[in-house]
């Protein structure tokens, strides 16, 4: 049904599995899309009450696809791809399900967004969370913003933005952006145990919980997105944004002018 996911159900657990693999899971338009239709897919199936997000292979996922980016064979349509991060972050918010993120390898840029969209957050100790769009000269999408600041706050989320560190899984744990640590290579069995265990409590309630603490802020999110995607647009076509991009592709240190 997709080229760049899975989607497998047993029972009432789901698992949407990142796959690209040979990327690293770095998102191109076309997983984008296919992810924004997949959970809005999901908010209609009733039968399904906890879903799992994990990647294929050696990471979450590293984030947008920056090879995509610069291909003079395929122009990146920003505009529609922010349309898509909105509607895969709108869709993960609202889900009738508890979302369960299970990381390993590197967490980064949008991939670390939609991480931090989950209810819960199961990294390995070794893993690697970054907010890093600042390396390339722009700002967090996929509600990175609005995700980033429920979970640590607004003075501390914008540290983390600007900054753009990579924190490894212990750190994150530290912070707040991590709930549950697991040993390297266990990520998913943790993970798995958790579903089950939610899958043995009153998961109903769990998940009117959720609908209650989020329906309130839903208009926030979407304010959010709105001008993450303005300012993405922008931010697209300063000469930081250039200057980030070739340093990444040439493997140096980027000279940034403010411009």
């Amino acid at each position: 049904m997709y080229n760049t996911l899975r989607l497998e159900k047993e029972g009432r657990i789901a698992t949407l599995i990142l796959n690209r693999p040979e990327a690293m899971n770095s998102m191109n338009a076309e997983m984008m899309q296919e992810l924004a239709a997949c959970l809005e897919s999901l908010k209609e199936d009733t039968t399904v009450q906890v879903l799992l997000l994990k990647g294929e292979g050696r990471a979450f996922s590293a984030g947008g696809d920056i090879k995509a980016m610069i291909d003079p064979d395929a122009p990146f349509n920003i505009e529609g791809v922010m349309k898509y991060v909105s509607r895969i972050a709108l869709a993960l918010y609202t889900l009738p399900q508890i979302t369960i993120a299970s990381v390993h390898g590197a967490a980064a840029g949008l991939g670390c967004s939609i991480v931090l969209g989950c209810d819960v957050v199961i990294a390995e100790e070794n893993s690697k969370l970054a907010m890093n769009f600042i390396g390339i000269g722009l700002v967090p999408d996929g509600g990175g913003h609005f995700f980033l600041k429920e979970r640590v706050g607004v003075s501390k989320a914008k540290q983390l933005i600007w900054e753009g560190k990579k924190l490894v899984g212990t750190e994150a744990k530290q912070i707040g952006i991590v709930d549950e640590l697991s040993s390297d290579g266990l990520g998913w069995s943790t993970a798995m145990s958790y579903a089950h265990k939610l899958l043995q409590s009153p998961i109903a309630a769990m998940i009117a919980t959720k609908d209650i603490l989020h329906a309130g802020k839903v208009k926030e999110l979407e304010l959010i997105l709105e001008k993450e995607a303005v300012a993405q647009i922008a931010m697209r076509k300063t000469a930081d944004h250039l200057e980030g991009i070739e340093a990444f592709v040439e493997k140096r240190q980027p000279a940034f002018n403010g411009k």
